[in-house]
């Protein structure tokens, strides 16, 4: 045999009967991902589910009523975000504009039960070679927090990255942000730790928690989505009866 020639299989520490190998130098080297030629570009999401709907982000269709709803909030929605609160339209405008032309982050508009614009999201750090995506810039309004339609769009946000073929779609938040960490773990993805003073933000230091789903975890969370946002699940008030909180 050559001098690689030889490979040994050793299952692997992390269980679930994934077997992990060695190579001729008797080193662990991660499993072969068969097949793989990388994902297409990451289209834009146009999708109307149950109780949101999502577009690629459009300063003619969308900057007036996501202006009228971001001038419900007193500031603190920018607290952890890179953006600080607009001290008026002007430097709204130049925003917006900016968030259009983007196409990584890619930005989209969120809407409510209601129809109206409650925010905005992006998929960010795009990396089809590596099949990875990012949610980020999550931007929600006080009509849009804490409701079904925020959760359904960060649903239908993550179907849309697996739909695509994509095998890694990441959450990443100031660990100072306590409800954001929070929201990462009741949506699905799982903690992998902080790195350590990443960035300088608005002059403060930051400390950034990582989390994750894979795809090999997505058929199981989609069904607990499904299952969350049945309309069978709430009440005529709209409470939920049963949380989406894992176990």
């Amino acid at each position: 045999m050559g001098r690689f020639g030889w490979i040994g299989a050793i299952q692997s520490s992390t269980g679930g009967g994934t077997v992990a190998e060695r190579n001729a130098f008797g080193q662990p080297v991660g499993p072969v991902v068969q097949d793989w030629t990388g994902c297409d570009p990451l289209p834009a999401l146009t999708v109307s589910g149950q109780y949101t709907q999502i577009s690629p982000f459009s300063v003619a269709a969308d900057a007036d009523a996501l202006w009228e709803a971001v001038c419900e909030d007193d500031g603190r929605m920018w607290t952890y975000m890179p953006i600080t609160p607009f001290e008026n339209r002007a430097a709204f405008d130049v925003w917006t504009h900016e968030i259009e032309a983007s196409a990584d982050p890619m930005f989209h508009t969120l809407r409510g039960e209601d129809g109206r614009v409650g925010g905005v999201a992006s998929f960010l750090r795009i990396v089809p070679g590596h099949g990875v995506a990012e949610v980020g810039y999550i931007s929600f309004t006080p009509r849009l927090q804490r409701t079904r339609a925020a959760t359904e769009a960060m649903f239908l946000m993550m179907q849309h990255v697996f739909a695509h073929g994509y095998r890694r779609y990441e959450w990443k938040c100031n660990a100072a942000n306590a409800a954001s960490m929070r929201a990462a773990e009741r949506l699905g993805f799982t903690y992998e730790g902080t790195f350590r003073q990443m960035q300088v933000v608005k002059g403060r230091n930051r400390d950034t928690a990582w989390f994750s789903i894979l795809d090999s975890e997505w058929p199981a969370q989609r069904e607990r989505f499904i299952a969350w946002l049945s309309p069978k699940n709430f009440d005529e008030e709209g409470r939920q009866r049963q949380s989406l909180q894992r176990g």
